[in-house]
């Protein structure tokens, strides 16, 4: 069996905060708000696996209340994603995400970012998609008022694949 799932999240940009996204601190004049480290692509990331898997969202997982959340980085958050599928008997084969916002550039730290991803859900640089777009300074967005993600996972039931 093969199953796909759809992420996505959105912060406001706020004062005081580093921005995190895959695990890599992107210098900027403003973070991301939120009661982790806010990091947009990887809770768009969890989310997409989680629904991939028929589970609950991330706040399930680690609820925004939980003093023993806050400021966690989002990478743990895709490993315990990683061993859901896992317990789950499904295999993750691949995922792919978009970045929205008009700052900063993103791109040129999409490579380090794949890295971290990839070594959190124990795949490789090249299962991993990440594009980034302006909203054309349409919206919230284009506001820059903020940043939001959209990902893709696809899962595969354990042994499928396998060679044999």
């Amino acid at each position: 069996m093969i199953r796909s799932g759809i992420g996505y999240d959105v912060h406001q940009f706020a004062e005081g905060r580093p921005l995190i996204l895959g695990g890599v601190e992107i210098p900027h004049t403003h973070g991301l708000d939120g009661h982790s480290d806010a990091d947009v692509l990887s809770h768009a990331i969890a989310d997409a696996i989680l629904g991939a898997l028929g589970l609950p969202d991330i706040g399930y997982y680690f609820p925004p209340g939980d003093d023993s959340c806050k400021d966690i980085c989002s990478l743990r958050i895709l490993e315990k994603c990683a061993a859901l599928c896992e317990e789950h008997g499904y295999q993750l084969m691949n995922v792919d995400s978009a970045l929205v916002a008009e700052v900063p550039k993103v791109l040129p730290y999409a490579s380090e970012m794949k890295e971290n991803i990839a070594k959190s859900l124990k795949l490789t640089p090249g299962q991993i998609g990440i594009k980034a777009t302006t909203n054309e300074t349409m919206g919230w967005e284009g506001r820059r008022e903020g940043m939001a993600a959209h990902a893709t996972a696809l899962v595969a039931k354990a042994g499928l694949f396998d060679k044999g």
